[in-house]
């Protein structure tokens, strides 16, 4: 499978993010963006309600002339209505970085500042010495009367369950990807990724083939990447069946796309970098199909595209 290209809506759309480890731990809360008070609440019993309603916020936290600077994912959650709004700055981490210590400050004032809102920091992180770095109390001022103090709301591997049980994953799908996720560096991750995959057989197929790349995309380059795809290849289940269809699909419209290039390039035909382009970037079977004959035939691009 692919890195992660589309993401669900909640209208059922699919959207465009990129496919890493690093965006699958914030962006899972772009996908179910009320996912984070689910978590608060049933992982770390965090007393949050349900909110009204939610929006994902321009993550830009740029001034007219400082030094750019971008928040993971921020999310505006009306918890007790809509004059209460509450941000959620969502940052992932893989790894200790002193420099955030920083940085989430300056996210937290200024967006407190631009929407007058309280604001609340979520760190998610896939290894418990992260999770610990990042629980640290951030202190700003005198040590003996702090102006501001941080203190992140941290997701990490000792707090987040690993859902083995696959009626439990069936419960919340995509609380358990996000556990998943969380887990990617365990030394058996075997269970919750066979939950995970019978879970997602509980619902609509779009949906599942999605969540399983997503999944495969945020398990990056760990051990339990590998396990995943194992499963992925032995599982008879109907996403699996579609994931596998619609790969079968992508190849054979690179390999049309890249014999016409080839004929081309071996009867020395110039094609200029924007003709590849749209070789390459053309889905259509057909067209491509029609293409490939004039390659043969063809003494310039003008020909090959019947301008």
């Amino acid at each position: 499978m692919n890195s992660v290209g589309h993401a669900l809506s909640t209208d059922g759309n699919f959207l465009f993010v990129t496919g890493s480890p690093h965006e699958a731990l914030h962006r899972i809360f772009h996908e179910d963006t009320s996912l984070f008070a689910r978590a608060l609440r049933q992982l770390l019993d965090i007393p949050v309600p349900n909110p009204h309603s939610v929006s994902i916020l321009n993550i830009d936290l740029t001034e007219i002339i400082p030094v750019e600077r971008r928040v993971d994912t921020l999310l505006m959650a009306e918890i007790a209505g809509p004059d209460d709004p509450h941000a959620f700055l969502i940052e992932s981490q893989t790894g200790p970085d002193d420099d955030k210590l920083y940085s989430w400050p300056y996210y937290i004032a200024y967006v407190r500042a631009k929407y007058s809102c309280e604001v609340t920091l979520l760190v998610i992180c896939s290894d418990l010495k992260t999770a610990e770095w990042a629980r640290g109390l951030i202190e700003i001022g005198l040590p003996e009367w702090p102006t501001m103090l941080v203190r992140p709301i941290v997701f990490g591997p000792d707090n987040v369950p690993a859902v083995t049980d696959p009626a439990q994953a069936s419960r919340d799908v995509t609380l358990s990807v996000f556990s998943a996720l969380v887990h990617s560096r365990d030394a058996n991750p075997d269970g919750i990724l066979k939950a995970l995959a019978t879970a997602l057989d509980t619902i609509d197929t779009g949906t599942a083939a999605f969540l399983a790349e997503f999944t495969e995309a945020g398990l990056a380059d760990t051990a339990a990447r590998q396990v995943w795809r194992a499963i992925m290849s032995t599982t008879t289940n109907q996403y699996v069946s579609q994931l596998r269809a619609e790969g079968r699909a992508e190849g054979r419209v690179e390999g049309e796309a890249q014999a016409v290039l080839t004929v081309l390039d071996s009867r020395g035909i110039p094609l200029s970098q924007d003709d590849r382009d749209r070789i390459q970037a053309c889905t259509d079977l057909t067209l491509l199909d029609e293409w490939l004959r004039r390659a043969g035939l063809a003494t310039s691009a003008d020909e090959l595209f019947g301008r």
